[in-house]
């Protein structure tokens, strides 16, 4: 399992040199190098437009390796911080999407603008979890692992919709176009623990 240090990850540009130091000791140079891209995308797209920057992110975390938790945190479910999962070069679904969330925050999209939304993949039969982007006009954009390219909802057709999260409130899925507003998001458990773990009060 990791280090603490690992669960209080600031966001990229602002990571310590003592983090850093400790992130190449536990992973090495591959680990450092992939911290240190995240760090250099941050910076790269900053100015770009919205839609190319959850393009950047969606493609760059899409690179890591997809590992089950019990193989690599082992533990039954467990919600990686954005550099345990780019050091570890690693995670699940949960992870990918919370990295971007996370990533696409720092690059000042609204928390509003963003759903962590948990899935059922029908052509696996699976659980599963994706980033929702919900543009002023237009449909949400699905930024998955599953299938790379961007795509509206509405052509996600082998997702179903059980719930979603972000800052501002848990929603549950009626069906693919009508939630309810179940509360906050802390009633999710692993949710209230990776937001201690971060230090942070609002994402």
């Amino acid at each position: 399992m990791l280090l603490w240090w690992l669960s209080l990850p600031l966001f990229a540009g602002n990571l310590s040199s003592e983090i850093l130091h400790k992130v190449e000791l536990e992973y090495g140079q591959p680990g450092l190098q992939r911290v240190a891209r995240w760090e250099r995308l941050i910076w790269d797209i900053r100015y770009h437009a919205t839609e190319q920057q959850l393009k950047e992110v969606n493609d760059f975390f899409n690179v890591l390796r997809f590992r089950t938790d019990q193989d690599h945190w082992q533990q039954a479910d467990y919600w990686a911080t954005p550099v345990e999962t780019l050091a570890s070069n690693g995670g699940d679904c949960e992870d990918f999407a919370i990295a971007k969330y996370f990533t696409l925050r720092q690059l000042g999209v609204p928390a509003r603008n963003m759903r962590i939304t948990y899935v059922k993949a029908l052509k696996i039969n699976e659980p599963h979890m994706v980033l929702t982007y919900y543009p002023k006009q237009g449909e949400p954009l699905v930024l998955d692992i599953l299938v790379s390219e961007l795509l509206p909802a509405s052509r996600r057709t082998d997702l179903l919709p059980v719930y979603s999260f972000n800052a501002d409130g848990l929603w549950e899925s009626k069906s693919r176009n009508e939630e309810s507003l179940l509360g906050s998001a802390d009633e999710i458990a692993m949710w209230r623990n990776l937001k201690q773990r971060l230090g942070m009060d609002t994402l």
